[in-house]
């Protein structure tokens, strides 16, 4: 699984309705992602995710941890963060030096950039699996597995020789280890726990429907926006009947600035076909009752519209002849 950079968010599962009960698994990762310029300039980016939302950032310059939520420190005491602090702090200065030590050893050209993530997921309150993998420009290079260092395939000769020399490595495994087996499912209870007013809001999404730019003679770019809902997943189709319509083509799901998401779907089709059209909106917070915006519907208000326009116009301009007859 390849990293992107700090806006990278690992595709995870949904949060449950409850600590409780788990409908679904829930994760929480660390990102760490380290930017090697040169021999001598390195920079390190860390951040903490609850499925697809960030609580939490490292300081490079304060050597912090910032939280993001007002529910980002869940039920840990100061001391523990405290404690964590430290222990990235170290993390980060003893792998940049590690690294640069090894450059040639372990294959790396200059300027690379090397993502690792490390967490776990919940699949109830007792039950937890870890995960720590690394990945270099991009490409996935190692993983921990049963208390080993594993490389990836993709990896090659460079994943073998990574591997063996973390190996050697006794406190970095543990420290690992530690991180993805227990801090990491007691934060995350923790913060379902904390946040879950936050976290289990329901927002009903707004729908309207719209023209975009034509994509040449004839044919019609129907466009369905979508916005103001949460949670983040949603199912928005073009549909004639009770048939999807191919060629639906979907933005990513994007972030408003209250909280809420965004989505754009889009549906070319020739100007013949628009006709018995719709889109429709499925979300958790509609129940059974999906959003159906008809393309019929959406031409009926441009022409009332338009009318409308029309007649203001004429009414406009029968008063200024009027006026000037007086």
């Amino acid at each position: 699984m390849a990293f992107l950079l700090l806006g990278f968010l690992v595709a995870l599962f949904l949060v449950g309705d409850n600590t409780d009960g788990f409908e679904r698994p829930v994760s929480f990762t660390i990102i760490r992602i380290s930017s090697f310029y040169n021999h001598s300039w390195v920079q390190n980016l860390g951040s903490g995710w609850l499925d697809e939302l960030e609580t939490h950032r490292w300081n490079t310059n304060s050597n912090s941890i910032e939280y993001l939520q007002p529910w980002s420190r869940g039920n840990f005491s100061s001391k523990e963060f405290a404690d964590m602090e430290k222990l990235f702090h170290l993390h980060f200065v003893s792998f940049t030096r590690e690294v640069q030590k090894n450059v040639n050893k372990y294959q790396y050209e200059y300027p690379f950039v090397l993502q690792v993530a490390i967490g776990c997921e919940l699949q109830s309150e007792e039950t937890s699996v870890g995960f720590a993998r690394e990945a270099y420009q991009g490409t996935d290079l190692l993983s921990l597995e049963n208390n080993s260092w594993l490389p990836s395939p993709q990896g090659g000769r460079r994943a073998q020789i990574v591997c063996r020399q973390y190996d050697l490595y006794k406190l970095l495994k543990e420290t690992v280890h530690k991180l993805m087996s227990d801090i990491c499912p007691r934060l995350t209870l923790g913060l379902l726990d904390a946040g879950k007013e936050d976290l289990q809001r329901q927002l009903k999404p707004e729908a309207w429907l719209s023209s975009g730019s034509s994509p040449g003679p004839g044919r019609l770019l129907l466009v369905c926006r979508v916005s103001g809902f949460h949670p983040k997943p949603v199912l928005v189709t073009w549909m004639r009947g009770n048939q999807e319509q191919p060629g639906t083509e979907r933005s990513d799901v994007l972030p408003n600035a209250d909280g809420t998401w965004y989505l754009r779907v889009t549906l070319e089709v020739t100007a013949g076909e628009a006709a018995g059209l719709s889109c429709r909106v499925q979300h958790s917070s509609l129940g059974d009752q999906d959003i159906i915006l008809h393309w019929e519907h959406q031409n009926s208000i441009v022409f009332i519209l338009l009318a409308v326009i029309l007649v203001l116009a004429l009414l406009a301009g029968l008063v200024f002849w009027l006026r000037k007859l007086w």
